[in-house]
């Protein structure tokens, strides 16, 4: 099997035409005519995940962030994203990422996170271009029966792993309609409010975020990495009910940069 064949099945579920202006999302360094021996899944590609990668004898790794998001003028190991590009390359590893492609898919990033809160009823929070696309930015849905909002929270900072949960005055007593978007989805509160949500969970909010609640619903920032840690999820559930016999694996490393006290 080659490379090309694992890049074709993750862009007919998250075709790469649909990736954001700003995004580098598909192929960052390696040859997809190569013929592969194993993959790695992972939310960022750092270092380690490269060495993870060496010892697994893995020659692909599949990403959500691109390893180079910004343009790079030099490749040096002054940085740790030169570093890690030039270990991969060294160790001849192809490297891909699927992201903003995957954000906006019904059973993307955003539909993984309206699994896990059990939402029915899910429309797409933030169309981008044609209203009528099935693609969008976000998910809105509605839990079965309404849940006391202390307890709502309680329950999302259980199911993502939340060392903390930042959230807005809970001016509501239930939660019913839900509002979500894996990554930074601060742009889209105001969407959230036009549809009606009960809470808008999201990460990277800002502080002057949060005043744009006004009591029209409870702004919840559950964490960037968070929010999207179940990204790997998709990608091995993804290939290996295509290649049953896949050799794959989920990284074990944690790249998530923040850390709390």
């Amino acid at each position: 099997m080659r490379i090309q064949e694992i890049i074709d099945i993750i862009e007919s579920f998250a075709p790469l035409h649909l990736q954001a202006d700003f995004d580098n999302s598909g192929l960052t360094c390696g040859d997809a005519c190569r013929e592969l021996t194993s993959a790695l899944l992972c939310l960022d590609v750092t270092e380690e995940v490269v060495n993870e990668a060496i010892e697994l004898g893995a020659n692909l790794i599949i990403s959500h962030h691109p390893l180079l998001f910004r343009g790079i003028k030099q490749v040096t190991p002054a940085t740790g994203v030169e570093r890690a590009l030039i270990l991969a390359i060294k160790r001849d590893i192809a490297l891909y990422a699927a992201h903003t492609n995957l954000d906006v898919v019904e059973r993307g990033v955003s539909g993984r996170v309206a699994d896990k809160l059990h939402l029915s009823r899910r429309e797409i929070l933030h169309h981008e271009g044609d209203l009528h696309s099935p693609h969008g930015y976000g998910i809105v849905g509605e839990l079965e029966t309404p849940v006391e909002s202390r307890d709502f929270l309680k329950r999302v900072k259980e199911i993502f792993h939340c060392p903390v949960l930042r959230h807005t005055a809970i001016h509501t007593p239930f939660i019913r309609r839900v509002a979500v978007c894996g990554g930074a989805g601060a742009s889209f509160i105001s969407a959230a409010i036009a549809r009606k949500a009960d809470i808008y969970l999201s990460g990277d909010f800002k502080y002057h975020d949060f005043f744009l609640a006004e009591n029209h619903l409870i702004i919840a920032d559950i964490g960037h990495h968070e929010s999207e840690q179940f990204t790997k999820d998709i990608f091995y559930e993804l290939l290996t009910e295509k290649i049953p016999t896949f050799a794959i694996r989920i990284s074990g490393i944690n790249t998530n940069p923040i850390n709390y006290l």
